[in-house]
């Protein structure tokens, strides 16, 4: 079941999301995750953001709803390897950055229906999600910023404690802590950051730490 909705526009938009459950696979290696999927819209319609191992969890906490899209934060297998069957199930298109192809040509034959673009508005409801392309984690790695909802979809990008991984193929500390600065740093410090795993934080929170991130490298 969803947790408490996270914020809510004059509309009636809500952030929702459910949990799943999985391995992320790269460069010969897996690992378990847990990973958030997020779940924006309002009583008719949503989109869901990075559809993560599980398409029966993810259609059932869209509760009824027609899934108008399923946006990639980035395509790292853990991030799309349900989208394919919520696809399936709901006919829902698929969006990503063209940058991340050569992630998402790993998991499926078929290219996505949409590109992501740097500047791309989505909308759901009353509630426009913004796009800034934020490369570093992944090359075509994007967030999706809500002003009216006070929330950053953050994908892989930032975390609680700082960015993310960048030990790993397609991936590049410097660019990570350029997409941080540029990108992220700069949004209203009461700014709810929503992350593709673990716990929510704040703009404000984790804008103080930039240096210590950058001495510490990846």
């Amino acid at each position: 079941m969803p947790p408490a909705v996270t914020s809510r526009s004059a509309g009636g938009v809500r952030v929702e999301s459910v949990v799943t459950s999985g391995q992320f696979c790269l460069d010969g290696g897996c690992w378990d995750v847990d990973n958030n999927v997020w779940i924006i819209g309002d009583d008719q319609a949503c989109v869901v953001v990075d559809a993560a191992h599980d398409a029966e969890a993810i259609v059932a906490a869209a509760a009824g709803r027609t899934i108008t899209a399923i946006i990639c934060t980035h395509a790292h297998n853990d991030h799309i390897n349900a989208v394919g069957e919520v696809q399936r199930v709901t006919g829902a298109p698929a969006y990503l950055h063209p940058q991340d192809r050569v992630l998402w040509d790993a998991v499926y034959e078929s290219a996505p229906d949409h590109e992501l673009a740097d500047g791309q508005v989505i909308t759901i409801g009353d509630v426009n999600l913004q796009v800034l392309h934020t490369p570093g984690h992944a090359p075509g790695a994007c967030c999706l910023y809500a002003p009216t909802l006070g929330v950053l979809l953050s994908g892989d990008t930032l975390f609680r404690g700082g960015p993310g991984a960048t030990g790993r193929s397609y991936s590049d500390f410097p660019t990570i802590i350029d997409s941080i600065r540029e990108r992220l740093l700069v949004l209203p410090a009461e700014t709810v950051v929503l992350t593709g795993h673990g716990d929510p934080t704040t703009i404000g929170d984790e804008a103080p730490h930039l240096e210590a991130w950058i001495a510490r490298g990846h």
